[in-house]
């Protein structure tokens, strides 16, 4: 029994730090990339509440873009992590490719679209002549930057699915730390008192670091990495590993679809509501981003160990494994509301709002708090501990009820119909979390998420 106590607490100490080292880098990447969409928003918020607001709504192309990378990525960061597992590197090489193949398709029709139809984009989401106008500037010179993003998004995805996120935010910081200075310039020195021309000189500042980060991946890749940029190789191997790649990515994918199509439908029912509070959500939806990045951290750095456990057959560590990262969870979505909470005198000094959308952003601020708790959890177990076994179809048909038969029709009615308050309308559209929580830990509980889904290539 002694020994049995002591080998668990050597287990956990192991695990902890295990986590943790994967946590942190990720997390980090998570700040990196929420911080990049932001420093957009929050700098042109310092000279021009129009050119904040419609570089805002803007994003949300790019948001849409983003939901297709992290299906791809996913689905790829699932067999990586679990043939990971086996140690079996040619296999993940297969791997990247297939990831890279799809996201470039992707991104290329996302390109397209964005620069040669971006007024009709704008449409989608606001009927304010100002804000098309800047925000069909920022689209258009904003989508040469999708053309880069997905293939170096999929590397990334895969290297730190290998254990390497180090790696993976030191490239992330560094674009980072580009795109911000180019901003700054751009903005303050270069443009102050002409937003329309500084919303393009941001745009052509987001272009360059992506570039910049895809030369870094593929720098490492030819130098340092285990795993090389290729294209796909037309085999038996590779047509069952496309079989496997689609079968658990498209889940995945619908799953990202539906949330984030139903968060860009939120959006624009905001957005059809006023200007003020399309202001004030903007500057809430930053901060709440910003403050689950250590969730954000959890769920994928603890579905990278988890889908390494499987793979290598060891279910009962798998499963203490999510015990833990559950609990954990819990502890960071404290902690993250606790900050919206704490910095909210910061948020006020530092963004240009008029009175109106200041007192929006104040109720805006409570409920996002109280949000991140229900949010960490399921981001932990629907995204992170059920993918990395396998169980992908659950966050698809979770989010499809939920956001579609729930909270876009009775967002609707609040709105258009029953013309409630905006900050109840605000309640409504963040309730989707607090649904899925029960749901989802009842999933959890079923361990039908414990499956190696490896082969024996071999």
């Amino acid at each position: 029994m002694r020994n049995r106590i002591q080998l668990k607490g050597s287990g956990n100490r192991d695990f902890n730090r295990e986590l943790m080292t994967l946590v942190i880098p990720i997390a980090l990447q998570n700040l990196i990339s929420a911080t990049v969409i932001s420093v957009d928003v929050v700098m042109l918020g310092m000279i021009s509440q129009s050119a904040m607001s419609a570089v805002s709504l803007a994003g949300q192309i790019t948001f849409a873009l983003t939901l297709f990378y992290m299906g791809m990525s996913a689905g790829a960061s699932i067999l990586t992590a679990q043939y990971w597992g086996k140690k079996d590197t040619l296999t993940i090489q297969r791997v990247l490719s297939i990831a890279c193949m799809f996201s470039f398709c992707v991104s290329s029709l996302f390109f397209l679209s964005s620069f040669f139809l971006p007024d009709t984009l704008m449409r989608l989401f606001t009927n304010d002549a100002e804000l098309i106008q800047y925000g069909s500037r920022f689209l258009q010179m904003n989508s040469f930057s999708y053309l880069v993003m997905g293939i170096s998004q999929m590397y990334l995805s895969v290297i730190r699915s290998m254990e390497n996120a180090k790696l993976s935010a030191w490239i992330s910081s560094i674009c980072l730390i580009i795109n911000i200075l180019f901003n700054a310039i751009c903005i303050f020195v270069v443009f102050p008192s002409r937003p329309e021309l500084a919303i393009s000189a941001v745009a052509l500042a987001t272009v360059l670091a992506r570039i910049i980060e895809l030369a870094c991946c593929i720098i490492h890749s030819i130098t340092k990495g285990s795993i090389r940029f290729r294209l796909p190789v037309r085999d038996g191997i590779q047509r069952n590993l496309l079989k496997d790649f689609l079968k658990y990515t498209l889940p995945v994918q619908g799953n990202y679809i539906v949330w984030g199509g139903a968060l860009t439908a939120t959006a624009a029912i905001i957005g059809h509501v006023n200007s003020d509070m399309v202001a004030a959500n903007s500057i809430a939806s930053v901060v709440k981003n910003l403050a689950v990045v250590l969730c954000g951290g959890i769920a994928t750095g603890g579905s990278v160990l988890v889908g390494k456990y499987l793979g290598q057959g060891e279910n009962e560590k798998a499963k203490h494994a999510g015990n833990k990262m559950c609990f954990y969870a819990l502890i960071f979505g404290v902690l993250a509301g606790c900050t919206i909470l704490f910095i909210k005198p910061l948020v006020y000094s530092i963004v240009n709002l008029n009175q109106s959308a200041q007192n929006y952003l104040d109720g805006m601020l409570f409920i996002s708090a109280c949000y991140c708790i229900a949010k960490s959890i399921n981001s932990t177990t629907i995204a992170g501990i059920f993918t990395a076994g396998g169980d992908s179809k659950f966050g698809f048909w979770c989010d499809t009820v939920v956001m579609w038969l729930i909270i876009l029709p009775l967002s609707y009615l609040c709105a258009f119909v029953w013309n409630v308050p905006p900050i109840f309308l605000y309640i409504v559209i963040s309730l989707d979390e607090m649904i899925k929580l029960p749901i989802a830990f009842i999933r959890y509980r079923q361990f039908k998420w414990l499956n190696n889904i490896t082969r024996n290539f071999a």
